[in-house]
């Protein structure tokens, strides 16, 4: 055994609500923490990304004996191919959930699907006008027809050069990375086009050029930008713009008198019809004895119910087998993306009903409710259901909850941060974050994105870098799993500003606080929603490139995914460069068996789009690699603007 296995365990979480039940159940049963033990060590070659098995004559790995693939493939053909393919996968993730929303929208249009309902118009008008639909003359329904059709062309147009490029990239950036993608010839035409071409392209005896196909893999996480965005600005139009909410995070939300149900996937269009059932079926609880029914969300559904109706958020990724450890889980309603087959093995020791409710996630062994739009209501009440008879074999006596919970303010959309910074500028709202960053009051702005790793330990190195960077006065948004980790450690609070944040970020909340006369504080990091909504964040970077007319590669604002996990992290890390963001990675990936591609990521990506990858697994290394990025961004806007000032020119859009 060598030394690495030695020092792994399954303690691998700084979470105390799961360290607790870890410990309770250790050995007892299996765990995604369990399973990473067993796994070690694990294989070097996939590690490097230099492992290729794309075609039967494989698997080739390159070694010192084998330089090349059977094929004659090198090590960067090899990498760049496998990059290429997961970027394809994650922008395929979602890209389903997308054409899921795209889909409703339609069916809303010809009256087929009933429970649901245009609910933001202000959202509707705001989207029609960036994408460029005149709203002149038209009914509500009609502007609303247009926008799903100009999604779905979006989704399904052709790639050909020909073709208009995908309006949700063109209409939402800003037009030098427009002009900068159409130049390097990775500006997307429709999304699942672009995931074809991507595939055939990575097929045996296609390209073998690296560059070439990591430009394609640029392209590629574009057209997942465009996915995301489209499925972000539908979710709003039909279920509202999130606004500031109080809720609470972690296990101890869990209500050992209630029916417990968790909402786990990344698709609000069942969650958000479970939330409004289980308000309605309260008195059905309470005829099998209990209180009432208690919703509760994992992953990125538990983000979008978070963040519009105030659902408490119960864990994230990597902990979503130990709700059910409790004993005090009824039911856990599962539908796309992130869900570990291992919940089901678990549920057998307990009476938690698992629950599928999409065709292409299916789990043996579990209850299987296919989730259809015309019936949605319906449907939900036959999930709840299922939680209702499960409450009846609940044993009371296995029933063990943490009592670890956390307040959360989450809620903050960019519609939403608008409105706070209004109160200070309602003229130019934006230039209260500006004007903090050039004042030297703020160093910049972060995204906290990415998913959980075990490589790491869970939560660990999102919460580390989230204190270090609050030290270091740096405004953080946060998405997805990142920020469920910072909710269930009480990071989304007014009370971890006074005890983590900086003077000067201090100051630059306490005058929004004043302003918009709050009676909860704003938080130390602002919760901006589910991993698809990392458009969201993106936005608010468009939004200071604009009031700085600089292009976005100067703009001081850095991602950072410290527990980078799926497919879709690697898309949406892409899109990040390619648009212009240093964007830290807290996981090595798997390109680090050629030189020639790492290379590029690292430094290459820069000069051509301004935007580049820094791995950095140490927490507080990552800290210091992260302000160093938003450092140099602030010292050149300061200098540009000095000798364009001096010199009575325009701002220097160029980096």
């Amino acid at each position: 055994m060598s030394e690495e296995v030695k020092k792994v365990d399954n303690k691998r979480t700084i979470d105390p609500a799961a360290l607790a039940v870890l410990e309770q159940k250790g050995g007892q049963i299996e765990t995604a923490y369990d399973r990473y033990v067993k796994m070690q060590p694990q294989c070097n070659f996939g590690e490097q990304g230099i492992c290729c098995r794309i075609c039967l004559q494989g698997p080739c790995r390159i070694t010192k004996k084998a330089s090349k693939g059977i094929c004659g493939a090198h090590d960067y053909t090899i990498v760049a191919r496998n990059l290429l393919r997961m970027i394809c996968g994650g922008t395929a993730a979602h890209a389903d959930h997308t054409r899921h929303m795209a889909h409703v929208g339609a069916m809303m249009l010809e009256g087929e699907a009933p429970d649901y309902k245009i609910t933001d118009l202000q959202k509707l008008y705001a989207v029609a006008d960036r994408i460029g639909i005149s709203r002149e003359g038209k009914s509500d329904l009609e502007i609303f027809e247009e926008l799903v059709e100009m999604a779905r062309e979006d989704l399904c147009r052709f790639e050909a050069a020909d073709e208009e490029a995908a309006r949700w990239v063109s209409k939402s950036i800003i037009p030098e990375r427009v002009k900068k993608l159409e130049d390097c010839n990775v500006m997307p035409r429709g999304v699942f086009g672009t995931i074809a071409e991507s595939i055939a392209q990575t097929h045996a005896g296609m390209d073998a050029d690296p560059v070439n196909l990591i430009f394609q893999g640029l392209k590629t996480a574009v057209a997942d930008f465009c996915g995301e965005h489209i499925a972000t600005d539908l979710s709003d139009i039909i279920f509202g713009t999130p606004r500031p909410v109080v809720s609470e995070a972690n296990l101890g939300v869990l209500d050992p008198e209630c029916i417990n149900i968790a909402v786990h996937g990344h698709n609000p269009l069942l969650s958000e019809m479970i939330v409004s059932a289980a308000r309605e079926m309260k008195p059905e609880a309470e005829k099998v004895g209990a209180r009432g029914i208690k919703v509760s969300g994992i992953c990125c559904t538990g983000n979008e119910v978070l963040m519009r109706q105030g659902v408490p958020l119960l864990t994230n990724f990597i902990s979503q087998e130990l709700p059910i450890m409790t004993g005090a889980l009824d039911a856990m309603i599962v539908d796309i993306q992130c869900i570990m087959p291992g919940i089901r093995a678990v549920a057998e020791c307990f009476h938690t009903r698992i629950v599928t409710t999409s065709g292409n996630v299916k789990i043996p062994g579990a209850y299987h409710v296919d989730f259809v739009e015309e019936n949605a209501m319906d449907k939900a009440r036959e999930v709840i259901t299922l939680a209702i008879e499960a409450y009846k074999e609940r044993n009371k006596d296995r029933i063990s909850i943490p009592q670890i919970k956390h307040k959360v303010v989450a809620g903050f959309s960019l519609e939403a941060l608008l409105e706070l910074f209004k109160a200070v500028n309602p003229e130019n709202p934006i230039q209260v974050l500006t004007e903090a960053i050039e004042a030297g009051e703020l160093r910049g702005v972060v995204l906290l994105a990415g998913c959980n790793n075990l490589k790491r330990i869970h939560d660990e190195n999102h919460l580390t870098i989230a204190k270090g960077l609050a030290k270091n006065n740096v405004f953080m948004v946060a998405t997805g799993c990142a920020a469920g980790a910072c909710a269930k450690a009480g990071l989304l609070t007014g009370e971890a500003v006074e005890k983590y944040a900086g003077d000067g970020l201090k100051k630059f909340l306490y005058r929004l606080n004043e302003a918009n006369g709050l009676k909860e504080d704003l938080p130390l990091v602002f919760h901006m929603g589910s991993c698809v909504d990392n458009s969201r964040a993106y936005d608010l970077m468009t939004l200071m490139a604009r009031q700085w007319g600089i292009d976005t590669p100067k703009v001081p604002y850095t991602a950072s995914a410290p527990e980078a996990m799926s497919e879709k992290a690697v898309a949406i890390g892409c899109w990040c460069v390619a648009l212009g963001m240093p964007t830290h990675v807290g996981v090595y990936p798997y390109i680090t068996g050629s030189d020639l591609v790492n290379g590029i990521a690292l430094q290459i990506a820069e000069d051509v789009y301004g935007g580049y990858f820094m791995w950095e697994t140490d927490p507080e290394e990552s800290v210091d690699r992260i302000l160093a990025s938003l450092d140099e961004r602030t010292w050149k806007l300061r200098v540009h603007k000095q000798a364009a000032e001096k010199y009575e020119t325009a701002l220097s859009t160029g980096w």
